[in-house]
């Protein structure tokens, strides 16, 4: 048994310089995160509110942070399951303490792992979810594209893939644009420009239906995918 207060599956763990790193930048901040983030991640609410999972739903979230969309989901949607995945044990820490402390141990789990390779039947019993949902994550992790391909085939049949992230920021003045580039750099986050055509890719071979948008003046860039409910191109 792990001494953590969340599931390790050892074949899904990253690899550890990566959860080092991530831990450093996490330790202190995972206390005020959501209090900073509120401001700047854009985005976040709309795509909690465009889930609208049927009941008795699944629902995970790569990247979950503090817990803070979980929970939020959660409350909103009391008749669907949720799941959250990590790399960093520091904010799953604070994950596990806001979802104890919203009274929502039994409809939220998390669990510790790389999301290029983590199994969600070896961590939560769960093979396939109705929904994933990715917000600001992939402009974190490296192997994006890779996250993507793999969120998608945890996706059951009609199952939707949902991302949000920052954008090219396009309709912003070029001094907020700058100010902005910076202030990301020192959180080593680096905004992925071709989101809608990687997504547009997947669509393509899967058959897959694609919603993509960028709200908030180019700031932020939000995509929905959805599976076929047959399997082959529909």
């Amino acid at each position: 048994m792990s001494a953590l207060p969340f599931e390790i599956d050892d074949d899904a763990a990253p690899p550890a310089e990566v959860m080092h790193r991530m831990n450093r930048m996490y330790r202190w901040q995972r206390h005020v995160y959501d209090l900073t983030r509120r401001y700047y991640l854009l985005g976040r609410d709309r795509m909690i509110a465009n889930l609208r999972p049927d009941a008795g739903a699944s629902v995970l979230e790569i990247g979950c942070g503090t817990g803070r969309n979980l929970v939020c989901a959660a409350h909103l949607y009391p008749n669907a399951r949720f799941f959250g995945l990590d790399v960093s044990t520091e904010m799953l820490t604070s994950a596990i303490a806001a979802i104890s402390r919203a009274g929502l141990s039994g409809r939220i789990k998390v669990a510790h792992g790389d999301a290029t390779k983590a199994d969600p039947q070896a961590l939560f019993m769960v093979p396939s979810f109705d929904h994933v949902m990715i917000s600001y994550s992939l402009s974190m992790i490296p192997e994006w594209r890779l996250v993507l391909k793999s969120a998608a085939s945890r996706l059951k049949p009609g199952g939707r893939l949902h991302v949000v992230d920052f954008g090219s920021r396009q309709h912003l003045p070029v001094i907020a644009r700058g100010l902005l580039v910076r202030w990301l750099s020192l959180f080593h986050v680096t905004p992925r420009h071709d989101l809608e055509l990687e997504l547009s890719a997947m669509a393509d071979a899967l058959g897959a239906k694609l919603e993509f948008e960028r709200p908030f003046c180019g700031y932020a860039q939000y995509g929905v995918l959805k599976l076929p409910i047959h399997a082959g191109r529909p």
